[in-house]
């Protein structure tokens, strides 16, 4: 059995060696165990605040400036996005209705031109322009409507004369004085119409 010196300096048998070696262990183990873990942010933060007081509430100062920083910015964000859709709508509408007032103010001319191809006397280079006009106009988005044998809308037609058939089983346009125009969704003149009732 081998012996080492015990602490009273007297020779130690190898049991109190071996149980001296697992005391010893023993000890070192959690500050092992502790070297190889590393801190999360809440020890970290938990150790800033424990060795200075007033850092912790600092910190939570600066998060609610943070959060509410980030809310103001996602706010701002939103009514950006909504006042760029409020602008694209309100400059459609300011589109449409300038549209509407350049062609409303066509529609005499185009009422001439149809009365001329009603007589005839829409002929030669007068042809040629008519229909240019008509195309044009076209392509801005103006819809003539109003033909005869059309069903009777008062949204849409302006009766001047009623009279009654018995050829007609619901109120009818049987005659058309002037054709009506939509601009899309909208009416830019109703049509003029005579109506006819069922007996």
């Amino acid at each position: 059995m081998s012996v080492k010196d015990d602490e009273n300096g007297g020779p130690a048998t190898e049991r109190e060696v071996i149980q001296g070696e697992i005391d010893s262990t023993a000890d070192e183990a959690p500050k092992k165990r502790g070297a190889h873990r590393a801190p999360d942010e809440e020890d970290a933060v938990q150790v800033v605040e424990e060795s200075q007081p007033g850092l912790g509430a600092e910190l939570t100062a600066l998060r609610g400036e943070l959060d509410e920083r980030t809310h103001d910015l996602q706010r701002v964000t939103a009514e950006y996005a909504n006042y760029r859709k409020r602008v694209d709508r309100d400059r459609g509408a300011a589109a449409e209705q300038t549209t509407g007032a350049v062609l409303t103010a066509l529609l005499p001319v185009l009422d001439d031109i149809d009365r001329a191809r009603e007589h005839g006397d829409l002929v030669g280079p007068f042809a040629s322009v008519a229909e240019q006009l008509t195309a044009a106009t076209g392509k801005l988005g103006l819809v003539a409507f109003g033909e005869k044998g059309d069903p009777f809308d008062p949204n849409r037609h302006e009766a001047v004369a009623h009279q009654t058939s018995a050829d007609v089983t619901e109120p009818t346009c049987v005659e058309v004085m002037r054709r009506g125009y939509t601009l899309g969704e909208r009416l830019l003149r109703p049509a003029m119409v005579a109506v006819a009732d069922p007996e």
